[in-house]
């Protein structure tokens, strides 16, 4: 009898210790909010990264033809202090938020508020300098958007769901390529692209909370302010977090791998591969569907697989390592085959990355207290690598090599991001 019990025990799941909410006390997989974060990226990351990769670099190639690489670099700059900043702040203060709407939904709302009006704002502007400065508030809204929402799995999800909502972020995550394709038919009046994506996230915005249907948290205790509880909520997660600092590192480079290639895209195109601007608005718009279409499949099929096998590291790992390997095909050669071939390589392993890397970085979160200002230091990684990766992108343009250069240099990124994930020890 003894050996039989100390079997079941051996063979019983390890819920992990930092869940919130308990297996038992969540049986049934919870559609709504399942749905909220299906749409949660195109909330957030479809406009502004849209404005910021695709309709603003067309807009400073009408305001300064000569001076567009540089303007991006700059932007990208002032962005990436901004998102440093705003991930941590915003992640902190969610926390200890204590309202009738609940910690997340006034911080997710009032973001999405501030992010589509500010683009409106933008579209309006013909200065490159006061652009710049708009586009920090932008930032500043988009992350405290990104830092709430993403929080919202560790305060309400249990570890039987989670792979199953990371999957359904990672879909929606890879689906804003439908926003995309819709950037692109704006290159032409990319003013009111920025319109257009401006609604798209107020709209999403909406759906979201209301799917979500956070409740009133102010039977939450709340803390005394002391200065132990300001740098638990504030500062950087030290006591257990080896192998949270190894994911947020190898998401770091992973992501930055991947905007070194794409934050030039059409420059790529046009200054690269010689396309002309409706070529290239056309490569674009192909590059999207085959994003959407590879990717969503692979990230259906990802999670599933991933959760059956019990296996979390791997599959972030290889499929970082597959981005990496995609960016080959345009260095060998200049013609739009050879882009459209690392589309398909990339869309399948952001689709295998985006199904699983949500569910592994819930994982290896070290309090459960501080998932947002925790969750916050992982969001920081892939905003900032995004934004970060523009202004490498521009470095090695101009100083070494052109746009040739990217993909290797994007290679060696992502063959780096890649070591540091397999250098996670607690989670298979």
């Amino acid at each position: 009898m003894a050996n039989k019990n100390d079997k079941e025990k051996k063979e019983a799941p390890v819920e992990p210790t930092n869940a919130k909410v308990k297996n038992a006390e969540q049986p049934k997989f919870p559609k709504l909010f399942g749905l909220a974060m299906l749409l949660g990226p195109f909330v957030w990351l479809a406009p502004a990264s849209n404005v910021r990769n695709t309709l603003l670099p067309q807009y400073f190639s009408q305001i300064d033809p000569s001076g567009k690489i540089a303007a991006i670099a700059l932007m990208a700059s002032v962005s990436s202090i901004v998102a440093a900043v705003a991930n941590i702040l915003f992640g902190g203060l969610s926390d200890i938020t204590r309202t009738r709407w609940g910690k997340r939904k006034p911080w997710i709302l009032g973001g999405t508020i501030v992010e589509s009006g500010l683009i409106c704002v933008v579209a309006n502007l013909h200065d490159i300098w006061a652009i710049v400065v708009i586009w920090g508030f932008v930032a500043a809204a988009e992350n405290a958007v990104a830092a709430a929402m993403v929080a919202q799995e560790a305060d309400r999800i249990a570890p039987r769901w989670r792979g199953t909502i990371s999957t359904l972020y990672g879909i929606g995550y890879t689906a804003i390529q439908v926003v995309t394709m819709i950037a692109a038919q704006f290159l032409g009046n990319p003013k009111m692209g920025m319109y257009v994506m401006a609604a798209i996230g107020f709209v999403m915005g909406i759906i979201h909370v209301l799917f979500a249907h956070e409740g009133s948290n102010l039977d939450e205790p709340r803390e005394k302010f002391s200065f132990k509880s300001l740098w638990l909520h504030f500062s950087l997660p030290t006591k257990g977090a080896r192998d949270y600092w190894y994911a947020v590192a190898g998401k770091l480079m992973m992501v930055m791998g991947g905007t070194i290639a794409t934050a030039y895209m059409l420059y790529i195109l046009t200054d690269y591969m010689h396309l002309g601007q409706q070529s290239a608005g056309k490569t674009l718009s192909e590059i999207s569907l085959i994003n959407l279409v590879f990717g969503v499949v692979f990230t259906a099929i990802s999670g599933p697989v991933a959760d059956k096998m019990g296996r979390l590291k791997a599959p972030v790992a290889l499929s970082t390592l597959l981005i990496g390997i995609a960016q080959f095909f345009p260095f060998f050669d200049n013609k739009p085959w050879t882009i459209l071939t690392y589309a398909v390589l990339a869309a399948i392993g952001n689709g295998v990355y985006n199904a699983v890397d949500g569910a592994l970085n819930l994982a290896v979160l070290p309090n459960a207290e501080t998932s947002g200002k925790d969750m916050g230091f992982i969001n920081l990684a892939n905003t900032l690598s995004q934004i970060s990766g523009t202004v490498v992108a521009s470095l090695i343009v101009t100083y070494l090599g052109g746009y040739k250069a990217i993909f290797p240099a994007s290679f060696v990124i992502e063959l780096i991001g890649a070591i540091l994930i397999f250098r996670i020890k607690s989670v298979k």
